[in-house]
C-alpha cells in the first residue's frame, strides 16, 4: 500500500473518530439526556460521565495534531479501544446484543486507524527508540 493510501485512511478514520468521541464527549460535558441516561442505565456515576467527556474531547485534540505528539497518541488510541471495550461489555451485560453495534463499528474503524497509524510512524518515531 502507498503512502498516500495509508495517509487517506488514518487521516479519514481520525477525524471519523474525533466526530464520534468529539460528539460524545461534548454530550457528556453538557449533560446531554440521552447519553446520560443511558451511561447511568448501564451504572456509572454521574463524576464519571463529566471525566469521560474532559479525556474525549483532550484526546481528540491530540489525535488532530498532524505528525506530533505521538506518544501521546499511542495513549490516546489505548484510551479510545478501552472506552469502546468498556462500552461494548456494559451494554451487552444491560442493554443486550443490538445496543452494541455502535461500540463494534467504533472498535473496526479504530483498529485501522490504528494500524495505519502505524504503518506511517515507525517505532523509533513514537518512541524515540534508537
Amino acid at each position: 500500500m502507498k503512502t498516500k493510501t495509508t495517509k487517506i485512511i488514518y487521516w479519514s478514520g481520525a477525524i471519523f473518530m474525533s466526530l464520534w468521541f468529539g460528539a460524545s464527549g461534548f454530550f457528556e460535558l453538557t449533560k446531554n439526556p440521552v447519553v446520560w441516561d443511558i451511561t447511568q442505565q448501564l451504572g456509572y456515576p454521574p463524576h464519571f460521565i463529566y471525566i469521560l467527556g474532559v479525556f474525549k474531547i483532550s484526546g481528540i485534540l491530540v489525535l488532530l495534531l498532524p505528525d506530533r505528539l505521538l506518544r501521546l497518541k499511542e495513549w490516546v488510541f489505548a484510551g479510545m479501544f478501552f472506552d469502546i471495550i468498556f462500552a461494548f461489555f456494559s451494554k451487552i451485560a444491560v442493554l443486550g446484543f443490538p445496543a452494541t453495534i455502535d461500540a463494534i463499528i467504533a472498535f473496526f474503524v479504530l483498529s485501522v486507524t490504528y494500524l495505519m497509524f502505524r504503518k506511517l510512524y515507525s517505532p523509533e518515531l513514537v518512541f524515540g527508540e534508537d
